[in-house]
């Protein structure tokens, strides 16, 4: 890990959104919600925060394949700054995204947590994520 690298663990608020670029390059978008606790006056206190997530590629694919709302996660990546011009009003406008560079189930988290079956489709999309060869993606966790 590098001084830019930032790590941010939590659960998946929806099922990713994976779709591809013109040249066929994966992107996958996601957010997650991550807790924060602590006690104030003998009381528990917490604090939930969001943050979109985007991966690229190879990334994106595999991400797409596992992720769904409520999983929780560990993403590691660096932090982005996007800025746009909003259409309606003209106003400038930033967030700031986690880039991923890698994403994995939080294994200590993961107690309770229900997969659904999926039918090969991730996110809505047409096109499916696929391995070396061309075969589709199956599901890693269908070996458990």
């Amino acid at each position: 890990m590098s001084n830019a690298d930032t790590v941010i663990k939590g659960n998946v608020t929806a099922d990713p959104e994976l779709n591809f670029t013109d040249n066929g390059v994966a992107r996958v978008n996601f957010s997650l919600a991550s807790e924060y606790g602590w006690k104030k006056d003998d009381n528990s206190e917490t604090k939930t925060s969001f943050f979109d997530v985007v991966a690229w590629r190879k990334t994106a694919e595999n991400a797409a394949a596992i992720l769904e709302k409520g999983l929780p996660v560990i993403v590691t990546g660096r932090l982005e700054q996007q800025t746009w011009q909003d259409k309606e009003t003209g106003k400038n406008r930033s967030k700031v995204v986690l880039v991923a560079d890698s994403v994995a189930v939080n294994c200590f988290g993961i107690d309770g947590i229900q997969r659904r079956q999926r039918g090969g489709d991730y996110s809505g999309q047409s096109r499916q994520p696929a391995m070396a060869g061309g075969a589709p993606a199956k599901d890693p966790f269908d070996d458990f």
